[in-house]
């Protein structure tokens, strides 16, 4: 049996394990330390599984984060994604209830948020749903968030303001996924406003 005869830094996050005083293998920091690892210790074949399984641990969790600190994910776009990188499911899945268990990952939050950030960007409820389902949201969480929205009549005003040519303004308000409830509704406020 092989014996770790040293460990050495090589970065924040990452340590050289020296076998038999040959440099073996550049692994996680996480990974050595959950794992058990210490200079003097003999490497039993168990020693190694559970060495291999922390180190894909701590690869996924490494994947993972990078993933959300380029975007909020919600947690199924998160594993359909480590899943396309060939993240063992296993390692997935330990990567995404820790990021959980650290509020990094949240779907409530990350629904509330994504339909604040498309109403701001001009899209209408049905639009903001659609969007959320494509994104694999819960619908309950996805009915919260656009519950959670200010009025969409108040939101169609508010367009109506930059928009003066009325062809173009319903045009938009129809892409944008108001509903025909709104642009109607929207049609008598200028009635009336007139």
């Amino acid at each position: 049996m092989p014996e770790i005869t040293g460990l050495r830094e090589v970065s924040k996050s990452a340590v050289l394990v020296e076998l038999d005083g040959e440099s073996w293998r550049k692994i996680p920091l996480t990974a050595a330390a959950r794992s058990g690892l210490s200079v003097g210790k003999r490497l039993e074949r168990e020693d190694l599984r559970l060495l291999g399984r922390e180190i894909r641990r701590a690869e996924a969790l490494n994947k993972a984060t990078r993933m959300l600190a380029r975007r909020p994910l919600s947690r199924a776009l998160l594993e359909d994604r480590l899943d396309k990188k060939g993240v063992a499911p296993v390692a997935r899945e330990e990567a995404i209830e820790a990021l959980e268990q650290a509020q990094y990952l949240n779907d409530r939050s990350y629904a509330l948020d994504r339909a604040l950030s498309l109403a701001e960007r001009g899209y209408g409820n049905a639009a903001v749903r659609y969007i959320l389902e494509q994104e694999r949201v819960g619908s309950e969480l996805i009915e919260e968030a656009v519950g959670s929205l200010d009025p969409e009549l108040g939101r169609a005003q508010t367009i109506a303001r930059t928009i003066p040519d009325r062809k173009r303004l319903l045009g938009r308000l129809a892409r944008r996924g108001f509903s025909a409830e709104t642009i109607e509704g929207l049609a008598g406020y200028e009635k009336g406003s007139a």
